[in-house]
């Protein structure tokens, strides 16, 4: 059970490390650098998906995260497991991505409904205000109301 623990947890992490690097302002002067999405090299930072994997690359071992062992003994089978291991956690980044993006999503559409709220009670507001300058300070004695 911690197994499978420790390879969400992971999967997690390298999906909050590739989102941040390629979404957060605090990482827009490297992606400028390394060239933005017009470049190959700019590619490969700003697109989350790609930089889920070099991240996994990273924390596979870092974390001793191998979920998957091949049969094959030696220097290929552990390459081979690090290699292996390493897009599975990717893939379930992906997915988690996906789940954040409904939730990231959703908190926008409620920040959207609510700046039109907003936007629509400033409109009211002026409108009426408009109209209340137009109508003269005579016609408002005169009115019955």
């Amino acid at each position: 059970m911690t197994d499978l623990f420790q390879l969400f947890a992971v999967s997690a992490v390298v999906m909050g490390i590739s989102q941040t690097i390629t979404r957060e302002r605090l990482f827009a002067p490297f992606r400028e650098f390394m060239g933005s999405k017009e470049h190959w090299r700019g590619y490969l930072v700003s697109c989350a998906y790609c930089t889920s994997h070099y991240v996994a690359f990273v924390l596979v071992p870092l974390t001793g995260t191998y979920p998957i062992k091949v049969v094959v003994g030696g220097w290929v089978g552990g390459v081979l497991s690090w290699f292996f291991s390493s897009i599975l956690l990717t893939v379930i980044a992906a997915f988690f991505r996906v789940l954040f993006w409904f939730v990231d999503e959703t908190q926008g559409l409620v920040r959207r409904r609510q700046r039109t709220e907003e936007e629509e009670t400033a409109t009211r507001r002026l409108l009426r205000q408009q109209a209340e300058r137009q109508v003269s300070p005579a016609e408002r004695v005169e009115s019955p109301h």
